[in-house]
């Protein structure tokens, strides 16, 4: 009885397929089609000599990437000395070196070289493969060894410009001053009109970016309406100030407890013990045993010596949350947790008091400066501050435009040696150079004193943030030691490269045989199935610019392997469905549906095994991880769409069920 209900099921199917057989084969043909082009496109960046060779241009002149393994090339392991550095910024101080070895190594113009940081045993090692490099001694003096923070400032009489240069910079400077001096006079006749410009609100006048600004404008004694101009780190400024306002300014001290995820957090920890920490700290916390508080539970580093105290703090330097939590905090009382980019704070506010604050539009032009000249290291002299007195180097943003800029912090020798050298330098560059390299030039506005500078410029989050990495690995004392040294050649990276494609295309004709003499038909479909497979695997290990190493390769035939899997379940489901004696046609959609479910979790358990595999591993299970994850997610697709179609098709002409390898049984 059950058979007959099936068999009438599979007809009520049939009949419904054949009163949309036109649309359906129209659809199909449309997908057939679709497919070749996709095909071609794969083939055209996969194999480019395919299309060369009668007479069309390939999508991708590029070779594949080819890894240490099977290019030839140098590996080296190096030794970082932590001895001196605090655990908690041990993994900081291994990334800055990380980050400075990178530089080098893209300085020496290596195509895909790899630097990865190891800690295990206690032990903090960086290891560098170059490949195609095969002079050890060039790699390893290139790469050099502690990286090295120098503050410079401008020689005598800007030594080291040549007199072209020299006249260069006082012309364009020249220009630019006139043509800036025009604009105020303009404005103030006028007003600023159409020029492109930017408003600056309530601007304090130790604001961390703007302060100098408003120190011209009290300097120069300009009244509401009024204009005049001031130089900074962005160019020339031409200022109009709209208005003179009145804000408060607090004396304040902070509990500051940092987490995971958050902003300069040297030691993080999760965030739920962040939220335990920061009940403890508050429960019972008055003014009176605030500072207790902090010097037990803040993770500021100063917090141990100053109670936590900020001193007072003008608008603008808070994050937007904080200082919300601050204005609405009564004299004396303190402030519940606010959470904010760097973690939770709790505040204090002993004292507040009337500030200034200054409303102002300004139109910002460049203004050329020797180093733009001159960009080599000869125009620049070696003062006595270096990375030595630089205690911490950190992003923060402005309250009033949002905008990223890098805070410094200096010792107590820091502090005095930059109050110098920015007092005889003011409106002048003082360079800052990472292993001979300018990675800062900023101008001085005033004689800066008290351990704190800032750079600002027109910054990204991201680059502020990787400056900031880069003056912490050169503020860090890390000696590193090169601990090994390995050459791979040439020959034995293309015997191993022949060796692995000789046992891909073994593996491949032993399962393609297998597949044809066992599955008949449907097993030549498999093979059309499987190569189209390896063309979208290939093409997209160039499009993705993927690094075939020898694990990688290894990654790619498993991948393979788990393809034909997926035809082998599909297959043996349409055999048990023929075998119940459905046609041909209904057996592969029931096959295909039946099969699907366990297609679908094996490869998912797979692609996680994967993400496994590339977040804890080294890089080379790392390529094994990349190429296994590529193929899993396109045998998926090819599953989906490339088999299934391509049965489907066979269905529509095939009426035998022989081809598919076994017997129908009688009707019933």
């Amino acid at each position: 009885m059950g058979y007959s209900y099936r068999k009438y099921l599979d007809a009520k199917h049939r009949s419904q397929a054949s009163r949309s057989s036109g649309s359906g084969r129209s659809w199909l043909w449309a997908k057939i089609s679709v497919l070749v082009v996709l095909v071609l496109l794969a083939l055209g960046f996969a194999v480019p000599q395919a299309f060369q060779a009668i007479g069309l241009p390939g999508l991708s002149t590029e070779s594949y990437r080819l890894g240490l393994d099977l290019k030839g090339g140098t590996h080296l392991e190096y030794g970082a000395d932590m001895s001196d550095i605090p655990s908690s910024e041990r993994d900081e101080a291994l990334e800055g070196v990380r980050d400075v070895i990178e530089r080098r190594v893209n300085a020496f113009g290596v195509s895909e070289p790899v630097v990865q940081t190891i800690t295990s045993g206690g032990g903090y090692r960086v290891v560098v493969d170059l490949a195609g490099v095969l002079d050890v001694s060039e790699a390893i003096r290139e790469i050099g060894e502690t990286p090295i923070l120098e503050f410079k400032e401008p020689g005598a009489n800007q030594e080291g410009l040549t007199p072209e240069q020299k006249t260069e910079l006082e012309t364009k400077q020249a220009e630019e001053r006139k043509a800036a001096k025009d604009l105020l006079a303009k404005a103030r006749r006028e007003g600023f009109g159409d020029t492109q410009t930017e408003t600056l609100t309530n601007i304090a006048p130790a604001h961390p970016l703007y302060g100098p600004l408003v120190s011209a404008i009290v300097t120069n004694k300009i009244r509401v309406g009024g204009y005049t101009s001031e130089e900074n780190a962005e160019g020339i400024n031409v200022l109009r100030l709209d208005s003179v306002g009145e804000d408060t300014e607090w004396d304040l001290s902070h509990i500051l407890i940092c987490f995971e995820g958050k902003t300069n957090c040297p030691n993080p920890i999760p965030a739920i013990e962040a939220s335990i920490q920061v009940q403890k700290a508050t429960d019972g916390i008055m003014a009176e045993n605030f500072a207790d508080r902090a010097r037990e539970f803040s993770t500021d580093p100063s917090a141990k010596e100053n109670g936590g105290e900020l001193s007072w703090t003008q608008p603008g330097f808070l994050p937007p949350a904080a200082e919300l939590a601050v204005r609405s905090l009564p004299v004396g009382s303190v402030s519940s947790a606010v959470e904010t980019e760097y973690g939770y704070h709790v505040f204090l506010k002993r004292a507040e008091k009337p500030v200034k604050t200054y409303t102002m539009t300004r139109n910002v032009s460049k203004l050329t400066q020797p180093w733009d000249v001159a960009p080599d290291a000869g125009a620049w002299v070696n003062t006595p501050l270096s990375g030595k007195q630089l205690e911490r180097a950190g992003v923060e943003f402005d309250q009033s435009t949002g905008q990223p800029y890098v805070a410094l912090q200096f010792d107590a020798e820091g502090d005095k040696l930059f109050g110098e050298i920015t007092a005889r330098r003011i409106k002048q560059q003082i360079a800052i150079f990472l292993d001979g390299e300018v990675i800062s030039a900023p101008v001085v506005q005033q004689a800066i004193y008290g351990g704190r500078a800032v750079i600002s410029g027109t910054f990204t989050v991201e680059e502020a943030k990787l400056l900031a990495q880069r003056l912490n690995a050169g503020a860090l004392p890390v000696p590193v030691e090169l601990l090994s040294q390995r050459t791979v050649g040439p020959t034995l990276g293309a015997d191993s490269l022949d060796r692995s494609l000789k046992a891909g295309l073994i593996g491949f004709f032993l399962v393609a045989l297998f597949m044809v003499l066992y599955y008949r038909l449907s097993g030549v479909i498999a093979i059309i199935a499987l190569t189209i497979y390896a063309l979208l695997n290939l093409a997209a290990y160039k499009i993705f610019g993927v690094t075939l190493t020898l694990s990688g390769i290894a990654g790619f035939i498993l991948s393979l392997g788990m393809a034909v899997d997926a035809n082998v379940l599909i297959f043996e489901r349409t055999k048990e469905e023929l075998r119940d004696g459905r046609d041909l046609h209904m057996a592969m959609i029931e096959g295909f549906k039946r099969a699907w479910t366990s297609i679908r979790d094996g490869n998912a358990t797979s692609l996680i095994t994967a993400a496994v595999l590339f977040l804890f591993s080294t890089s080379f299970i790392k390529g094994f991880a990349v190429t296994l994850s590529i193929g899993i997610l396109l045998s998926m697709f090819t599953t989906i769409t490339v088999s299934r179609l391509l049965l489907l098709v066979v269905s529509k002409f095939a009426k035998r069920s022989w081809w598919y390898g076994v017997s129908q049984k009688a009707s019933v």
